[in-house]
């Protein structure tokens, strides 16, 4: 979960950053051919900036892949380990019970 919030975070935080340098540019004191050419700048800095974000993003779902296999694996390892244990004591009692019904049978019979 905290993967999922720290990769919304990051893609937060890079679009944020776009948009705060865009706003700035266009209200800063400048000649208009100035902040074109700014604009220029950080418009064709946007491609690297989403493959950035793509990045980030395909690395924090692979971690999470990652960690859910394992956490999926440790779940079914525990389900095996109880499922077992369950066996072990159905038999237990089942074995219990047989063995009073023959000595009360047993006794019946005497």
């Amino acid at each position: 979960m905290a993967d999922k919030n720290n990769s919304k975070f990051i893609g937060g935080m890079f679009v944020g950053a776009a948009i705060g340098a865009v706003a700035g540019l266009l209200a800063a004191p400048r000649k208009g051919r100035d902040t074109r050419k700014i604009l220029n700048k950080t418009v064709s800095a946007v491609p690297q900036i989403a493959e950035d974000i793509a990045s980030s993003v395909q690395f924090q779902a692979d971690k999470l892949s990652t960690a859910t296999g394992d956490r999926w694996r440790d779940t079914l390892d525990r389900l095996t380990t109880a499922i077992s244990a369950g066996i072990v004591a159905s038999q237990s009692i089942r074995e219990l019970n047989t063995s009073k019904e023959s000595k009360s049978v047993s006794k019946v019979d005497e």
